[in-house]
C-alpha cells in the first residue's frame, strides 16, 4: 500500500513508519491518522519484529490539525478522539517493540503518539509537551493516562496543567526519553536499537510486551474511555473556541 502523508519502509525485519507532512511539521489530520493506522496494521501483518515511528524534516509530530479541530462540536470531537486513540492503541498493542525516534517538535497529539510507543529516543533538539490546555481542551489521545505512569504524577500534572514544553535533556531526566543523541545520530541510533530488538526471540518479546501492558490494562481502559468523553465535551466551549481561534490567527488567547 502507498499513502500520501506517511511512508512505510523495511530494513530486514525492522519497519519504519514516517509521518511525511514536513510543510505542516507533520501535524496529524484525518487522512494522516487513517494512513498511520493502515501502515501499522500492514507492518504487523507482514511480521515486522520492530517498528520505528518518526517524522520527516525537522519535526516528529508537531501536534494535531488545529484548523480542522477548531469548529468541531462534541459529537465530531468524540469521533476525532476515537480516531487518535485507535492509532495510539495500535502502537501500544503492536505485536513487537515500537520505538519513537523523536526529532524536533512533539507536541499535543505528537507527544501522545510517542507515549504510546514502547521506547523513546530523542535528538538533542527535540521538544516535547502536552500543550492542549492553551487551546482550551485537554489531551485527547491518551496522555492523561499514559504520561503519569511514565514520568510520575507531579511531572505529568505540571506538563498537562501548564502545557510545559520540555527540552530533550529535561524530558530524559523526567523519564520520558530513554536516550538523547546528537541530531545527526538519531536515525542510526534508533535503527541500531530496532535491530537489537528484532534479533530477540519474537514470541518471547511479544509475550513480554503483552505482560507489561497487562499490568496497566484494567484501570487504563476506563481511564482512556473517560478521557475520550472529557476531551469531546470541551468542544464548543468558549475556552476551546478562543484557544483554537488564537492559534489559527497566530495571537495570544484571551480566555474568560
Amino acid at each position: 500500500m502507498s499513502w500520501d502523508t506517511v511512508s512505510l519502509e523495511y530494513d530486514d525485519d525492522v519497519a519504519t513508519l514516517t509521518v511525511d507532512r514536513p510543510d505542516a511539521l507533520n501535524a496529524l489530520n484525518v487522512e494522516t491518522l487513517e494512513a498511520m493506522g493502515e501502515a501499522i496494521e500492514t507492518a504487523a501483518d507482514e511480521g515486522a519484529r520492530a517498528l520505528v515511528l518518526t517524522g520527516a524534516g525537522d519535526a516528529f509530530i508537531a501536534g494535531a490539525d488545529i484548523k480542522y479541530m477548531q469548529d468541531l462540536g462534541p459529537e465530531a470531537a468524540q469521533e476525532w478522539g476515537e480516531l487518535g486513540h485507535d492509532v495510539a492503541d495500535a502502537l501500544e498493542a503492536f505485536p513487537a517493540p515500537t520505538i519513537a525516534a523523536v526529532n524536533g517538535y512533539a507536541f499535543g497529539g505528537g507527544c501522545e503518539m510517542a507515549l504510546a510507543c514502547d521506547l523513546r529516543v530523542a535528538s538533542e533538539s527535540a521538544l516535547i509537551g502536552n500543550t492542549e490546555i492553551d487551546l482550551g481542551i485537554i489531551p485527547g489521545w491518551g496522555a492523561t493516562q499514559r504520561l503519569p505512569r511514565l514520568v510520575g504524577d507531579e511531572t505529568a500534572r505540571r506538563m498537562i496543567f501548564l502545557g510545559e514544553r520540555l527540552d530533550a535533556g529535561s524530558a530524559a531526566e523526567a523519564g520520558l526519553f530513554g536516550e538523547v543523541v546528537a541530531d545527526d545520530e538519531l536515525e542510526g541510533v534508533a535503527a541500531e536499537l530496532a535491530d537489537r530488538l528484532a534479533a530477540k526471540p519474537a514470541f518471547a518479546m511479544r509475550t513480554a510486551k503483552a505482560a507489561i501492558n497487562q499490568g496497566y490494562e484494567g484501570s487504563q481502559e476506563s481511564g482512556l474511555a473517560y478521557e475520550q468523553r472529557a476531551f469531546a465535551s470541551l468542544f464548543g466551549t468558549p475556552d476551546q473556541r478562543e484557544g483554537m481561534a488564537a492559534f489559527v490567527e497566530d495571537r495570544e488567547p484571551d480566555f474568560e
